[in-house]
């Protein structure tokens, strides 16, 4: 049964999951609490269908799901945190979940990352290669259910023309970009008029030059912007910017504007996420002619990290049902209800132990994701807004004017002192 009542309001009948190993019994049923801002076609329909399996599980256990709007949702979650916590609360991995930990508003669910926590095994079997992000201080605050992969889209016929091997190290990928480059094919296509497309290829030259440790304490605050390691990220950027490697005016390109120069030929590679997959599709690429590889790698022996922008749920530190709320992650960590939600989502699921539907994009995501040392969240959600903000305004003028690349760093870190203090 399902009770509506309120604006924005679900109530949905659930029972309890008998998590022996937590040492719970269904004595513990009661009202849980759910506050989302998963008001999206897709992301509304997974949940519709994660909270009726629930009820079908366990009918004892009542389930109210107050929806917020996005942009509503990012300005309330302090105040609802602070004075009127749900059980249950939707949000980011890494750094983005870091202001409410330190806040004390995020509950430690560290016992069911456990070697006794999970209730089919072990928890960390499927999730272990998705526990850094969850990990603040050595403790676990919450649980992933999904997160898409970025990586390099190529054009396969162009590399086959050219006799260009997927490149696998920094090395390689320079000198794909040169021989492209010598054939009148622009190797790298970007639009950067919006700006975070430039934060992606930032954070995976300094993923791979440095290292997830680093790059985490970077958009922590914790690392001045003119620290002679990030200066080496831009040694690298200046490899690919300086002869020319990037779309030619592309900060007067929206993302999607920079998609037709590869379907028409004109250029051969985007780093982007796999959400671009539809749109070269729609222009009439093809499984035959469009490709995905990883990265490469630049520091020889650096764990591979990817970018994986993740999704999370939470337990709020006051919440009032907290036994049931942790049933609810785990049942959102299972491996057949990541599955499941992931394909109306159209995303991946974090649980290793999922499958996804025949397509080689999501396949090689997976796989290279599950294989991954750890996973980093995109620089606007790993730094503070204002950092992030400035951070890519400066990505964006370096790419148009390397040689200011001293004056946009020096002014970054400015606002670096200025944004953590």
């Amino acid at each position: 049964m399902v009770i509506v009542g309120g604006i924005n309001m679900r109530k949905i009948l659930a029972t309890i999951i008998a998590v022996t190993s937590l040492g719970y019994s269904s004595a513990f049923a009661g009202t849980l609490v759910i506050n989302t801002d998963l008001t999206d076609p897709a992301p509304k329909a997974a949940f519709e269908w994660a909270f009726n399996k629930f009820q079908e599980e366990n009918p004892d256990v009542t389930i109210e799901v107050n929806n917020f709007d996005h942009e509503g949702y990012k300005q309330a979650i302090r105040n609802f945190l602070t004075t009127n916590p749900p059980d249950v609360f939707n949000w980011y991995a890494g750094n983005r979940m870091l202001p409410f930990v330190r806040a004390g508003l995020v509950e430690d669910v560290s016992d069911i990352w456990s070697d006794t926590g999970w209730v089919d095994g072990n928890l960390t079997e499927g999730m272990s290669h998705a526990k850094k992000p969850m990990t603040i201080g050595g403790k676990q605050w919450g649980i992933p259910y999904t997160y898409y992969q970025w990586g390099v889209y190529y054009r396969k016929d162009l590399f086959e023309a050219n006799g260009i091997s997927v490149p696998t190290t920094w090395d390689e990928f320079v000198a794909a970009c040169a021989t492209l480059k010598a054939a009148g094919i622009t190797p790298i296509t970007i639009g950067s008029k919006y700006l975070w497309t430039t934060a992606g290829v930032f954070d995976y030259l300094n993923l791979r030059t440095n290292g997830y440790e680093f790059h985490m304490a970077l958009t922590k605050g914790e690392v001045p912007y003119t620290d002679p390691k990030v200066h080496a990220v831009f040694d690298k950027w200046d490899e690919l910017v300086k002869p020319g490697y990037f779309l030619e005016n592309h900060a007067s390109l929206a993302w999607q504007e920079a998609i037709p120069p590869m379907v028409n030929g004109e250029a051969a590679m985007y780093v982007m996420g796999n959400f671009s997959v539809a749109l070269f599709k729609e222009g009439g690429l093809t499984n035959d002619n469009l490709g995905f590889f990883q990265f490469p790698e630049i520091t020889p022996g650096i764990p591979m990290a990817e970018e994986a922008p993740t999704d999370t749920m939470h337990i709020a530190s006051g919440a009032k049902n907290k036994t049931d709320a942790k049933r609810f992650l785990i049942f959102l960590s299972r491996a057949d209800v990541q599955e499941e939600m992931n394909k109306t989502l159209g995303q991946l699921p974090v649980n290793s132990g999922s499958k996804v539907d025949p397509d080689p994009f999501l396949e090689a995501g997976l796989n290279m994701l599950n294989n991954a040392y750890a996973m980093a969240q995109f620089y606007d959600r790993d730094a503070p807004a204002e950092m992030a903000s400035e951070g890519m305004k400066g990505f964006q003028e370096y790419m148009v004017n390397p040689d200011r690349r001293d004056k946009i760093l020096e002014r970054l870190e400015k606002v670096r002192q200025r944004v953590y203090k």
